[in-house]
């Protein structure tokens, strides 16, 4: 029997990335919340909990987006329950992923430093 090329927590994280960026988007829009996405999905093995990493546009409004969504989770599982084929969906977790955040921060930091050239400079435009 050939071995599975993904694991069920894979594709259960897959499904809820979908159906989550749909209904992360539909709540910013209607209760005017800070723009945030949903970057990622990690469900436990036991599909019991699954942790939904948000980035924000401005990460200056980030925990208000954060403290309206960890308000909405049970609204977003109900929703998630109606329209999807799980059995059972997980309990949702929302954290802040820093890790856009903390990259736009380095390359802030190696551009001050000269490290590397600004875009749309002629130095820029030579690496190509």
């Amino acid at each position: 029997m050939p071995a599975r090329d993904f694991k069920r927590t894979d594709r259960v994280s897959a499904e809820l990335r979908r159906e989550l960026g749909s209904l992360v988007h539909a709540a910013v829009r209607d209760h005017g919340l800070p723009s945030v996405s949903v970057s990622d999905v990690e469900v436990t093995r036991d599909l019991d909990w699954a942790t939904v990493w948000i980035t924000a546009l401005r990460p200056e409004d980030s925990k208000e987006a954060m403290s309206a969504l960890k308000d909405m989770a049970k609204e977003f599982r109900r929703e998630l329950s109606k329209g999807s084929r799980m059995r059972r969906v997980p309990e949702l977790r929302f954290k802040y992923d820093e890790s856009v955040d903390l990259g736009e921060r380095v390359e802030r930091l190696l551009r001050e430093s000269g490290d590397i050239p600004e875009p749309g400079t002629d130095e820029a435009d030579d690496g190509k």
